[in-house]
């Protein structure tokens, strides 16, 4: 049967060929991400794209205001979108954790609390967080506000999970290790990952698919290696 699907971050990386796999599984795809281009380029006909910052809650109205005309419900909510900070603790300023708790965190928040009045029993949510937010995981220098978001969405969804089992809403996060895509390839130019986008969407889209039948506010680890 297929499924009504939003996913964030879809212009590139894993969220690029999350939404290719879906849309070719002939789901209803609707794709967010500030820059388009790629998406359009496509030329996939169950798959709708929305130039969104995720950060402006203006734009997430946009959102809504689609679901609402063409959808009327959601399936699948899958935050992948995440922005990346490689600093030095001392040098991470206040501004540089609010960017990235902006778009890791608060964003997440507020864009699954817009979509709530749209999402039905048996509807899945599920957030892309990683490792790095794991408590007693590995950590690595230069990563205090990244990873400190990470496993703040983790505590979010087993929060959200609580809030909404009544509805029989679904509410699971996914710890990644690292998958080589630009944004690693941004923070860590040197470092080779042992799995690539392609191989991670896929494991994502049969979670996000099946995944609710489970697991209800869980996190599972999706790592074949350390980092």
């Amino acid at each position: 049967m297929n499924k009504n699907i939003i996913v964030t971050g879809a212009s590139r990386g894993i969220g690029f060929e999350l939404v290719q796999r879906l849309a070719a599984q002939g789901h209803q795809v609707l794709a967010l991400s500030r820059n388009i281009e790629p998406l359009t380029k496509l030329k996939l006909k169950n798959l709708n794209a929305i130039a969104t910052d995720i950060g402006n809650t203006g734009d997430l109205k946009k959102v809504s205001e689609f679901v609402s005309t063409h959808w009327k419900e959601v399936d699948i909510l899958i935050h992948n979108a995440g922005k990346l900070v490689n600093k030095p603790f001392t040098e991470t300023s206040t501004s540089d954790f609010l960017e990235v708790y902006k778009v890791n965190v608060f964003a997440v928040a507020e864009l699954t609390k817009i979509l709530v009045p749209y999402l039905k029993k048996g509807s899945h949510v599920v957030a892309i967080s990683s490792m790095g937010g794991i408590q007693g995981s590995m950590k690595f220098p230069g990563l205090a506000a990244y990873s400190s978001s990470k496993g703040a969405v983790i505590t979010l969804f087993e929060l959200l999970a609580e809030e909404y089992k009544e509805k029989r809403v679904a509410f699971n996060t996914l710890a990644l290790g690292a998958v080589q895509t630009e944004m690693l390839a941004e923070a860590f130019p040197d470092y080779k990952a042992p799995t690539t986008a392609v191989e991670m969407a896929k494991y994502i889209a049969n979670f996000a698919l099946t995944g609710n039948q489970l697991y209800n506010g869980k996190v599972l680890q999706v790592s074949s290696s350390t980092p």
